[in-house]
């Protein structure tokens, strides 16, 4: 005999409901297991990321991915407070570090310090003399892809540079 809906879910046990928080900012978040795994529970941290605005289908993934590749990153949607965010991912046996993405760039700071005029820069990365002018007088701000790109250049502009640089030799 076929089972009603209502009868099949009941079979499935207790479910339990999302409480979510109801104010807050959106935050990025490195999710690590931490040392301990016989701490870990990952249908709790599933539950933890729910409460702050992620989708519950996204959590689980998240949790299943932090079991699989030990690592995930996180987007929040509703942080209410960093430290409530990691306290709750440290009783799942899960560490979590806000990840800050630096939003302002000194794009004439980091070419000074590299040394190099606009045009020398410019060239050198692959940029618009016109852009960085703009960046440097404040005229337009880099958008997130530039930020990175020009974060990746502050760290290890050499590095940058050979990549950029790199020339294919075809025989």
């Amino acid at each position: 005999m076929a089972l009603s809906l209502k009868e099949r879910f009941e079979r499935l046990g207790p479910t339990r409901a999302v409480d979510r928080v109801t104010s807050g900012s959106p935050a990025v978040f490195v999710l690590r297991i931490a040392l301990d795994v016989a701490r870990l529970k990952p249908i709790d941290a599933a539950h933890a990321l729910a409460r702050r605005g992620m989708p519950m289908l996204r959590a689980k993934r998240a949790a299943e991915a932090l079991l699989q590749d030990q690592r995930v990153f996180a987007e929040l949607p509703m942080v209410e407070d960093v430290q409530a965010v990691m306290a709750d991912m440290d009783a799942c046996g899960v560490s979590a570090v806000l990840l800050k993405p630096d939003l302002t760039v000194d794009v004439r700071a980091l070419r000074e310090r590299l040394r190099l005029t606009r045009e020398q820069f410019a060239i050198r990365y692959g940029l618009e003399v016109e852009t960085l002018r703009n960046w440097e007088t404040g005229k337009r701000e880099p958008d997130n892809t530039a930020r990175s790109y020009l974060r990746a250049i502050s760290n290890a502009p050499q590095e940058v540079e050979r990549a950029y640089s790199t020339v294919r030799v075809i025989s």
